[in-house]
This record gives C-alpha cells, sequence and structure tokens, in this order.
C-alpha cells in the first residue's frame, strides 16, 4: 500500500466478518467517507493508519451519527429517564468492563490522573466506574467519556438498577451510533489486518488504573482486550440495539 487512494479502494472491498448484516454498507460507505475526506485534505497516509488504528475514525463517524439522535425529542434519548446522579448505568457488570478504543483509553486515562489516589465509584459500589465521585455519583470526567457512554439511554430507572443487579430487564439500550461505531471499529480491523493490530481495552480497567497511579503503558497493559471481545461487544450491542 502506497497511498491513501489504495487504502481507499481496498477499504471498499475489506472483509466485513464480525459486522451484522444490516451495517455492513452503512459501516463500509461511512470508513470510505472518512477516507475519502482524508485523501482530499492530503492526510498522510501514516497519519490515517495511525487514527484508524487507534479509533479515532470510527469515533468521529459514531460522533457525527450521534449528534441528530440525541437532538431529536422524539426519539430514545428525548423520552430516556436519565438524569445526574442516577448512575446505575456506571455500574460496570459485563465481563469486559465496556469496550473502548485506544484513542478514548488515552483520552479518559489523562483526564482522570487529576483523580488519583481519591476516593471514586469503587467506594459507592463494588462495580462503580473509577470515574464517578462516590458522593455525587456524577461524572468527574463527563467531556472524556466514551462512545458507549454517550449512546447509552433508558426510560426506566428501576431497569437499569435491575440490570445493575445482574439481572435482566426491559427499558435500556443503546442508540444505533453506537453500534455503528462498533462496526466501524469492526471494519477498521479488517482493513488494517496484516499491517497493524486495531485494540480494544475495558473501560474499567483503564480508569481503575489511572485512579490508582498506574502510568498510561502499564494501564493500558493491564486493560487490553483479546480480539475475541469486539466481537462479542458487538454481538451483545446489535441484540439490545434501540434505533
Amino acid at each position: 500500500m502506497k497511498s491513501l487512494s489504495d487504502l481507499e479502494a481496498k477499504a471498499a472491498r475489506a472483509s466485513t466478518k464480525g459486522v451484522p448484516p444490516a451495517l455492513r454498507d452503512p459501516a463500509r460507505r461511512a470508513l470510505v467517507a472518512w477516507i475519502t475526506t482524508a485523501v482530499q485534505h492530503q492526510m498522510p497516509l501514516n497519519e490515517a493508519l495511525r487514527r484508524i488504528r487507534d479509533g479515532e475514525a470510527a469515533e468521529a463517524i459514531g460522533r457525527a451519527a450521534i449528534a441528530p439522535q440525541l437532538a431529536d425529542p422524539n426519539g430514545p434519548a428525548g423520552k430516556a429517564a436519565c438524569s445526574a446522579g442516577c448512575a446505575f448505568c456506571c455500574i460496570l457488570t459485563g465481563e469486559d468492563g465496556g469496550t473502548i478504543t485506544q484513542i478514548e483509553a488515552r483520552r479518559l486515562h489523562e483526564a482522570l490522573m487529576a483523580f488519583k489516589g481519591q476516593p471514586d465509584g469503587r467506594q459507592w459500589t463494588q462495580k462503580g466506574c473509577p470515574s464517578l465521585d462516590p458522593e455525587t455519583r456524577l461524572c468527574r470526567v463527563y467531556e472524556a467519556r466514551p462512545m458507549i457512554c454517550r449512546s447509552y439511554v433508558s426510560s426506566d430507572v428501576s431497569a437499569c438498577e435491575t440490570i445493575a443487579g445482574g439481572m435482566p430487564a426491559e427499558g435500556t439500550g443503546v442508540l444505533g451510533a453506537q453500534t455503528l461505531y462498533l462496526a466501524v471499529l469492526t471494519l477498521s480491523r479488517n482493513l488494517l489486518k496484516g499491517i497493524t493490530r486495531v485494540p480494544t481495552f475495558s473501560l474499567a480497567r483503564v480508569a481503575a488504573g489511572a485512579v490508582d497511579g498506574d502510568s498510561l503503558e502499564d494501564a493500558l497493559s493491564e486493560a487490553q482486550h483479546s480480539p475475541r471481545e469486539l466481537d462479542d461487544e458487538i454481538a451483545r450491542q446489535a441484540v439490545v440495539l434501540k434505533r
């Protein structure tokens, strides 16, 4: 591969393995469009590869998709029962601790280093997100929160509490932008196979590492997922897709 144009052509035919069928075409169109924009802006090839690897491309696509969903008063976000300090959705009960990309992990770690050694959400409840203030239950790094936090919505607070206790319940889920974001990330992994690995990380472990004083390198090493985690996460999110 010698140029961004080569990458653009490769993306147009990249494997969609692991991508839910309904999202294969949207994810491909979105990633190809991102690369086309990079071509137009004369982005160096190595820079484009880095941004795709670190999840910046997927994040940009996800944020563009989520903006109208969050703004729609008649959609799931507009009807959400979510409120400041509720925080049941911040009890990280999943096996992977929340799937995030490298750019999100770096941003989260940097933001949380300001709270190194301070009490955190784990003092509220064992699996509480370390990003939480244990007294107010507010996210202390709200602007640095990853896509999974931005996209989760609920129409029933009691359902969130039930799920936080380890039992299934109706009324919660993620906006469609989250699943598109994961689909683009999966497609990115397929696109860069043989070139570089597209890693994902545990939100819970990255946050805990930062608050506990671990270096970025050590936190990422401890929190890095196996490749299978992304496949499992997109399969789970496709099931609970809200929109």
